[in-house]
């Protein structure tokens, strides 16, 4: 784990580091929230996200974290 990425849901989408996989949970730490119109919010704590809510992920360049 330990990457950059950017997970892409219907309405929105998460930039952080994809910290951990814990089943059908993506966790994401140092994250933003992106929504298009808006600059990127930073969000505290941890993202958690249901891997069927997922539309794709990208893994960003220089990813590691």
């Amino acid at each position: 784990m330990r990457k950059r990425v950017v997970v892409n849901l219907a309405d929105q989408a998460f930039r952080g580091i994809l910290w951990a996989q814990r089943g059908p949970l993506l966790v994401l730490r140092d994250a933003e929230l992106l929504e298009a119109g808006r600059p990127a919010q930073p969000v505290d704590g941890e993202i958690v996200v249901e891997r069927s809510k997922v539309e794709f992920t990208q893994v960003l360049a220089g990813g590691g974290g």
